[in-house]
């Protein structure tokens, strides 16, 4: 929340409404990250997944955003993914 408005975190605890808070926490979990840098490697990570998938065939794994973002968080995998990686 550091920086929302112009605010202190503790300015921002003291002035922000809980609906308003909830309006954030949905903007942040549709669009992700506020931090500049963060929304740059997220970016980076899916063009660089997107290329090596594309020149990649089809027998070779495919990568996600996340394996070239060491600060996004893990990817979920599906339960058919997992049910195949553990056969």
């Amino acid at each position: 929340m550091n920086g929302i408005g112009g605010r202190t975190i503790a300015e921002a605890q003291e002035n922000m409404t809980y609906p308003e808070f909830l309006t954030w926490v949905r903007f942040r979990l549709k669009r992700g990250s506020l931090h500049p840098g963060m929304r740059l490697e997220a970016t980076l990570a899916q063009f660089q997944a997107m290329y090596f998938n594309a020149k990649t065939g089809k027998d070779a794994p495919r990568l996600y955003a996340q394996d070239f973002a060491p600060h996004m968080d893990p990817r979920v995998e599906t339960l058919e993914e997992a049910m195949d990686n553990w056969a």
